[in-house]
């Protein structure tokens, strides 16, 4: 069996996340995976979804002071990868409905990914 899968990845500001994912939802999408990176001193966090194979991307592209808004109240299992944003990044997460307030993960260092840590090549730290 040959899938041809599709992604689109769209770019969006953190005040039109829970529209987006919204709009999803009543279209049917389930949730993949919220995921995260350095880019150059900010994060870029990416929400992606699946329906039939076909993929859609919400990228935002934030500062770490930047605070996101919870999807959990549309997709009840973000919480995981809500309190991963924000235990392994620094990033906020605001109404997360299960909130483990910095004790998701247990980690040496707090924010072990942060784009405001510094000192050398992360990679080294591992």
């Amino acid at each position: 069996m040959t899938v041809n899968e599709e992604q689109t990845t769209i770019n969006i500001a953190p005040g039109d996340l829970l529209r987006e994912v919204g709009a999803l939802n009543s279209d049917g999408y389930r949730l993949v995976q919220i995921g995260c990176t350095d880019v150059g001193g900010a994060y870029e966090v990416n929400y992606s979804f699946d329906k039939g194979y076909q993929f859609r991307n919400l990228r935002l592209t934030v500062e770490p002071e930047t605070e996101i808004p919870s999807i959990s109240d549309i997709y009840w299992g973000a919480f995981v990868y809500e309190n991963e944003l924000h235990d392994l990044f620094g990033i906020t997460v605001t109404g997360i409905n299960i909130d483990f307030k910095g004790t998701f993960y247990r980690t040496d260092e707090k924010y072990p990914f942060s784009v405001t840590r510094r000192g050398g090549d992360r990679c080294q730290d591992v």
